[in-house]
């Protein structure tokens, strides 16, 4: 069994699952200029990133001639009630989300808050509450206001800053009788790593890229600390955490120089985020690695200040699979945002993400002895391309494999002595990729009727491991 309160359900995005992009006031968002590109080799299909003006200005151009994934969801907006039924149905207590700040203040910087936007997520939270779901907000998921780009250049302007905890200050008094759990940014480290999505960064419009992502980073972080500062006052409660994308990565072998470079990688991709936002402050390891960079940040002492007397409550972070580290950097391995090396006594996934779950046991345990702050693992789970059968039956026994197992090292480390108070799997339905806009690659327990092109009924059919996760919670939740 869990212990008693433990959180375990499943997680969401608004880019990713709502749709009606372009209902009730919402502007564009960076994941609603992504268009689908029909890879044949999958396994490369998560390099097809936004990086240059020309294909941004290819996709504003051609808008009608190309198909935007992202623009349309699993349409979340209209179903969500069926879907938030569907995910309680299982048994599961949580429900991870996220709310679009182009449905919430659309022009972005005139502060006119858009209450059909309100409305929509209060509606939300009201289903989550009718099925004793707990519900976890992120802030901001993946889906920047385009007008933040064309206007500001992204998030290494600022002026930034202030318009984010504007918005943030909105959703949380507006949802501060409903909402314990917040997360203002998923996977901060995206930043670095995929600039357009995460910051509103164009790559070849930057001089220096690798500044001016720090820089967005940096201005992230300062965000970060003001939106805890701000919810703070508006409810003591309230729980504050950040979010990575966990890197958990091996030395290819016990040769020391190998082992110094894995460890090199692991605090910069990695240890660096969780060191800032719960000690406060920029570690030294960090500020070496900005001037042998030529990295230049611009920041006052009151942004450090702040980032030092606001840290968080909990850390958050999405884990798949792990990774191996060389000297030799023979990058043959996806791992989310990363390229690594492939381990040699791991199998992997159809996109090439390695399964390692006794990996999150050691993840689990390595960041509560590092920080001693309480866990929760945001995401977890495997896309598989799923087929929906003659007999409207999907069989999906990877996945159930690939979740039992996580779960089974997830409760080895509760037994060590780890404090983790609550599991997401990614997804508790099918959703368009993050990355590659495929639906396709489907992470969910529940299959939408949907292919890559938008095309299908977009009927809901329940999964084997649906029915597996369903049991699953009847024998281990208290």
């Amino acid at each position: 069994m869990f212990p008693k309160n433990f959180l375990i359900g499943g997680g969401v995005s608004a880019p990713q699952v709502e749709g009606a992009y372009n209902i009730n006031g919402k502007s564009l968002t960076v994941a609603d200029l992504k268009y689908f590109e029909d890879v044949k080799n999958r396994k490369d299909i998560t390099n097809l990133k936004i990086t240059s003006s020309k294909k941004i200005d290819y996709a504003l151009k051609n808008e009608s001639d190309l198909y935007f994934p992202k623009r349309e969801g699993i349409d979340f907006y209209h179903r969500y009630k069926e879907d938030i039924k569907l995910i309680a149905d299982m048994g599961m207590n949580a429900f991870r989300f996220s709310i679009s700040w182009s449905r919430i203040i659309p022009n972005i910087d005139d502060g006119k808050v858009c209450q059909k936007g309100i409305k929509f997520y209060k509606n939300i939270i009201k289903e989550c509450k009718k099925f004793n779901l707990e519900p976890i907000v992120t802030i901001s998921h993946f889906d920047l206001p385009y007008k933040i780009v064309q206007k500001y250049g992204g998030w290494k302007n600022k002026k930034v800053i202030n318009l984010f905890t504007g918005y943030a200050s909105v959703v949380l008094n507006e949802f501060k009788d409903f909402v314990k759990y917040w997360i203002p940014f998923n996977e901060i480290n995206a930043t670095i790593f995929t600039t357009f999505v995460s910051a509103g960064i164009i790559a070849d419009k930057e001089d220096n890229l690798l500044e001016s992502c720090y820089q967005a980073l940096h201005n992230q972080f300062v965000a970060n600390a003001k939106t805890i500062k701000i919810a703070k006052k508006i409810n003591k409660d309230f729980q504050m955490g950040c979010m990575l994308a966990q890197a958990t990565c091996y030395s290819l072998d016990c040769k020391p120089e190998n082992v110094l470079y894995n460890l090199k990688e692991q605090e910069k991709k990695v240890y660096f985020y969780y060191d800032l936002m719960v000690k406060g402050e920029y570690p030294t390891y960090m500020l070496k690695y900005f001037i042998d960079n030529n990295i230049k940040i611009a920041f006052d002492e009151s942004e450090l200040e702040l980032i030092k007397e606001n840290k968080i409550d909990f850390i958050a972070f999405s884990y798949y699979m792990s990774g191996v580290n060389s000297l030799n950097k023979n990058l043959t391995s996806e791992a989310n945002l990363f390229k690594l090396e492939k381990n040699p006594y791991l199998n992997e996934s159809e996109w090439g993400w390695q399964i390692d779950s006794i990996g999150l046991r050691i993840t689990l345990n390595d960041l509560w002895d590092r920080y001693k702050l309480p866990l929760f693992i945001a995401e977890n789970g495997i896309g598989i391309n799923d087929k929906l059968e003659k007999d409207l039956t999907i069989k999906d026994d990877r996945r159930i494999n690939y979740l039992e197992l996580h779960l089974k090292e997830l409760k080895n480390a509760i037994n060590d002595g780890v404090n983790v108070f609550g599991y997401i799997t990614w997804t508790p339905i099918d959703v368009v990729s993050s990355a590659s806009n495929e639906m396709s690659k489907r992470y969910g327990l529940i299959y939408v009727d949907q292919d890559d092109n938008g095309n299908g009924s977009k009927k809901r059919y329940k999964k084997n491991s649906y029915y597996w996760f369903q049991k699953y919670l009847k024998n281990h939740l208290q």
